[in-house]
């Protein structure tokens, strides 16, 4: 029977006011709110040249709107602490409406900003906002929530799943070879197997810290590295970030095992020569840049390998949206993959 003593965790609160602070989240909601006040618009001016003249005209109270309304809401989210999920849904309507309804005031009382939306009044661009906040507030939550937790789990644990059934077979093999010959690191690389697979087994939707990510990675390329000799060459370069930055910057939990075992199957085993991984990682301002290289071989079949890229690139969009990128390029024989994050300190 468990302790009376034991603490009982707390579960975090629950955010359900978008992040407003996210690029993609943004471009989004004015993208809608433009398109409706646009179509709303041509509908009543009858022609399109005069309805795109009246828009251009109430774009200064839409952009003014929607952009305050929208940094409003980035800040409100981040000092949101307990207040309960039905109270973060009616800020999300009463902060844009408060705004427009300021907004309109003082565009009403100021004969040099007259626009085509200023026969709105005040209560009426009021219900306006705070019909758009409370739709987007709701569309965002439920898109969320789509993807979590029956859809992102399927999704976000596929990589798991396909983690290669035979490095486990053939990490054990090497591991036993090197019993009699070399105990101690016998021992080593069957304490590293453990932490990997504790950590393989781990939710992927979790989020850890670069410098967890990298200390994986290591571990699994000295596993590797048993088995596959000197053929397996790997240089990190690190010297463009510093090591407070690398410790505190979050990113999702396995991003870069994955992309070194796919390194190892597709660059380094066809290999009959020594093959270089490459791993740069850097900041600029406010993104962290993870460049990985190695060897390409047009031969190899790479199925397996563009579904474990396409499953990391949805699981950054998921997390991140926009502001978060992964591409690939072959550039002078090497298979190059190029990771953006935005930099993101872990809580202390």
């Amino acid at each position: 029977m468990p302790s009376s003593s034991e603490p009982t965790p707390i579960k975090p609160p629950e955010i359900v006011i978008p992040d407003c602070c996210n690029i993609g989240i943004m471009v989004k909601s004015l993208l809608f709110v433009n398109g409706a006040a646009l179509a709303v618009i041509l509908i009543e001016a009858g022609t399109v040249y005069n309805g795109l003249l009246a828009f251009i005209e109430a774009s200064m109270l839409i952009e003014l709107a929607s952009l305050t309304s929208l940094f409003a809401l980035c800040g409100l989210r981040r000092v949101i602490k307990t207040t309960p999920p039905w109270g973060q849904r009616i800020a999300c309507a009463v902060v844009p409406a408060a705004i427009t309804g300021l907004i309109i005031h003082y565009l009403l009382n100021d004969p040099l900003a007259m626009i085509s939306l200023s026969r709105l009044s005040v209560s009426e661009g009021m219900v306006c906002a705070a019909l758009f906040g409370i739709g987007l507030q709701h569309y965002f939550e439920l898109r969320t929530r789509a993807f979590s937790p029956a859809l992102a789990e399927a999704r976000l644990q596929a990589l798991q799943a396909r983690i290669r059934p035979h490095f486990l077979f053939n990490s054990l093999n090497a591991v036993l070879s090197l019993i009699r010959t070399e105990p101690r690191r016998a021992e080593t690389t069957l304490e590293d197997m453990a932490d990997l697979f504790r950590i393989l087994m781990r939710d992927t939707r979790e989020i850890t810290t670069l410098g967890n990510e990298v200390r994986i990675g290591m571990q699994y390329l000295s596993i590797e590295k048993i088995r596959l000799g000197e053929r397996l060459q790997v240089r990190w370069d690190m010297d463009h970030i510093a090591g407070d930055v690398l410790q505190r910057a979050t990113t999702p939990a396995l991003l870069l095992q994955p992309l070194l075992e796919n390194a190892v199957h597709y660059g380094v085993e066809p290999s009959q020569e020594n093959a270089t991984i490459l791993v740069a990682i850097s900041r600029i301002r406010d993104r962290i840049e993870i460049v990985m290289t190695n060897p390409y071989h047009a031969d190899v079949v790479s199925t397996g390998n563009h579904m474990a890229l396409d499953n990391i690139r949805e699981r950054l969009a998921l997390l991140y949206d926009m502001e978060a990128q992964l591409a690939t390029n072959i550039v002078d024989g090497q298979f190059e993959v190029r990771v953006y994050l935005p930099y993101q300190k872990a809580a202390a």
